[in-house]
């Protein structure tokens, strides 16, 4: 149906009246000193817990964002954070008895506000209201619904060009922020990929990306060589900032501990160094345990070196190990 141009016009000046009445241009909006966004949060949160990835689709508001309210929420005292369960990475979010207080206080508004306005049409009016607003965004929801869908993210197995570059780009902006590594842990971690990349095609070695549209934004691999002894090394596992909390990281170490038990390796080991927590949590719920601490300056500086074991389940049914 091709819209007649006058009629488009009229519901465009409506439609900044509404926005303009409701508060979203300004001052107190639901009788709040919060932004719009903010009271919107607040709501979805209402309906239980949720991670700031939730909170960006559901809003539709970009990463940073959904970080800088949060922020401001968590401060103010209406929301608190937990770690996951199964990623303790991944924030969990729910609002604290006192956003609860906010959120009521936030309905009991609306409510009064829609109330007064109904009450000043004519009967009949407030249904032909109703069935015109759910008319309306309705069509407004089936056109965001044209639009272009996020690619999904894959994990592939196997080499492509770029992955060492990627891969160590990765490890090297992560650990310079959260470790303070430099240089020489990013040349430790290119020349051991490096290494690795060119043994990748022997049955006892594996490695997997997470990919999205073709750009790397996860890795991890099973190196079946360097331990010896029937153990697999666990090594290269890392998630890109932007992909965390989606389940991406949980997806690589389940492919990459499958392969390390369909091959018959009767423990996977990794290195790692005190103070990650939340790497920690995921390898635990992994089945993995600290078995070793010490002190080490392999990566640039001082740190307390972990070594964490898993031994392949009973129940696995591995493929006979394969000799060089």
């Amino acid at each position: 149906m091709v819209a007649d141009p006058s009629l488009v016009e009229a519901i465009r000046s409506v439609s900044r009246t509404m926005v303009r009445e409701l508060g979203f241009m300004g001052g107190d909006f639901a009788g709040t000193d919060l932004s719009p966004s903010a009271v919107h949060a607040l709501i979805e949160l209402e309906q239980g817990c949720a991670t700031a990835r939730d909170l960006g689709a559901r809003l539709r508001l970009e990463k940073s964002s959904v970080s800088r309210m949060l922020r401001k929420l968590v401060l103010a005292g209406d929301v608190q954070e937990e770690a996951g369960q199964e990623d303790g990475r991944v924030k969990r979010l729910s609002l604290t008895p006192a956003g609860h207080r906010r959120v009521a206080a936030i309905h009991a508004f609306a409510r009064t506000q829609v109330a007064e306005a109904l009450g000043r049409l004519q009967p009949g009016q407030d249904r032909a209201v109703l069935e015109g607003l759910r008319l309306y965004t309705g069509a407004l929801a089936s056109q965001a619904e044209d639009r272009p869908t996020v690619a999904p993210i894959e994990i592939v197995g196997g080499y492509q060009p770029g992955l060492i570059a990627r891969v160590t780009e990765m490890h090297a902006l992560y650990y310079a922020r959260a470790s303070g590594f430099g240089q020489r842990f990013e040349s430790v971690v290119a020349r051991g990929l490096a290494d690795f990349c060119d043994r990748l095609e022997r049955p006892r070695n594996g490695l997997w990306t997470a990919r999205q549209d073709g750009k790397i934004l996860g890795s991890i691999a099973i190196d079946g060589e360097d331990m010896g002894g029937g153990i697999a090394h666990l090594r290269w596992f890392i998630v890109d900032d932007g992909a965390r909390g989606g389940g991406v990281g949980r997806g690589l170490i389940a492919t990459a501990l499958a392969f390390a038990d369909e091959r018959g390796f009767a423990e996977t080991q990794l290195w790692t160094f005190a103070g990650l927590a939340a790497a920690r949590h995921l390898y635990e719920n992994h089945g993995f345990a600290c078995v070793e601490e010490k002190p080490g300056t392999q990566w640039g500086c001082e740190v307390l070196e972990q070594r964490f074991a898993r031994p392949r389940p009973a129940t696995a049914h591995p493929e006979p190990l394969m000799t060089q």
